[in-house]
């Protein structure tokens, strides 16, 4: 496809989405006012498949064996075959403070109007709807499942407090430690007890002690969830949750081993016990694709937004996603789409507020048309696949 050609192709995606933005802002609000937890998101799974469907796409739900995932495809042609992710899980306490409300919209506005000129095109589109990013590793369990096979390029867009073209996407393991000990009375027999809380508490300190020697792109941090439950009674029981994290993914296990360590040691030091449990899948680095990224930096810069990072200080956004793994399987970005003012945090009140505000409302149609317009300089230009597919094979 010459240029003039795909200029107007992007001017018909574009308008496509605008003709959807008042139904692509009420599906950001109306995920946004029903926050699910990981696994939970029956409300969002329906919304969204009930809308693939009305835009004429063949969906299935409850896809690759889980139950608030979906699949909706379009095109049968020979073109590049793009996965477009939606999420839209949400968070304990702080509801949608990560915008998966808007990173869910702006999947479903692309991936509507790409499919409306897939066969035009000759690609293959698909939007998939992948639960459980916080925590569960959603994206794992389909790409096990097979929901990435045969799949040229991924991607998905994700809020943020400016428009980056990337995050530090840094790998993480989740872990639960329980301490058992002894019940006793406080007061009168306290040297029959042995304290789970105390256990708890020295493994607590270990881990802030192991902080000091651990590396720069390196994190661990956790919660107590169970701590006693009477002020007279020497606890029998105690847990706590950890997230455990390295800058990549040969690091990981090194430092899983040296954090459960520092725990276990709580149990020995109290004559109590200890069990442990990796909750999750592993949730690898982040590895973009430097072609692909490039169109949708052009893209993103035509639609007025032009990209900061990587190559710049604002590329401060550290966090782990599931995307990371979909990353090291198939040609992937992850960029970052600005809903809240400089220096607001995700995974905060605040946050939560501006995702569902008109500056979220504005990402999420920006995020549609700069995925769409991305999805079509896949299919009209051969030799753009053709340097993803070869990055991807360089590994780069």
């Amino acid at each position: 496809m010459d240029a003039p050609a795909l200029v107007a192709t992007k001017t018909r995606l574009s308008a496509l989405i605008d003709g959807l933005a008042e139904r692509l802002v009420d599906v950001s609000h109306a995920i946004h006012a029903h926050p699910e937890l990981c696994f939970e998101e029956r409300y969002a799974h329906d919304l969204l498949t009930d809308e693939l469907e009305a835009a004429g796409l063949e969906v299935t739900r409850h896809a690759y064996g889980l139950e608030t995932a979906f699949e909706a495809r379009a095109g049968s042609g020979d073109g590049p075959t793009v996965v477009v992710c939606c999420e839209y899980d949400a968070l304990p306490g702080v509801g949608h403070a990560c915008g998966h409300n808007i990173i869910a919209a702006a999947g479903l506005g692309a991936g509507v109007a790409a499919a409306a000129l897939a066969d035009e095109l000759g690609g293959r589109v698909r939007v998939l709807g992948t639960p459980a990013e916080e925590g569960g590793a959603g994206k794992v369990l389909l790409a096990e499942a097979g929901a990435f096979d045969g799949v040229d390029a991924a991607m998905m867009i994700h809020p943020a407090d400016a428009d980056l073209a990337t995050m530090t996407a840094i790998t993480t393991a989740f872990l639960t430690v329980e301490y058992h000990g002894v019940a006793a009375h406080a007061a009168a027999f306290p040297e029959l007890g042995r304290n789970a809380l105390d256990a708890a508490v020295l493994g607590y300190v270990n881990v802030a002690a192991l902080r000091q020697h651990i590396g720069p792109r390196q994190r661990v941090h956790g919660i107590f969830t169970a701590a006693g439950q009477a002020r007279n009674v020497v606890p029998d029981h105690a847990a706590t949750e950890w997230m455990v994290r390295t800058g990549r993914l040969d690091e990981l296990d090194e430092l899983k081993s040296r954090v459960l360590a520092a725990l276990e040691a709580g149990a020995a030091a109290t004559g109590c016990t200890s069990e442990h449990r990796w909750t999750s899948r592993d949730y690898a680095d982040l590895v973009d694709n430097q072609p692909l990224l490039d169109l949708y930096r052009a893209n993103s810069a035509g639609l007025g937004r032009p990209l900061a990072g990587p190559e710049s200080s604002l590329d401060a956004v550290v966090g782990s996603t599931d995307m990371g793994n979909v990353s090291h399987l198939v040609p992937s970005i992850h960029p970052m789409v600005r809903v809240a003012p400089a220096g607001v945090s995700i995974h905060s009140h605040a946050f939560a507020a501006h995702a569902a505000s008109a500056a979220g409302d504005a990402a999420a149609l920006h995020g549609a048309k700069a995925m769409a317009f991305t999805i079509a300089d896949l299919w009209a230009e051969p030799t753009s696949i053709g340097r993803v597919r070869q990055a991807f094979s360089d590994g780069s």
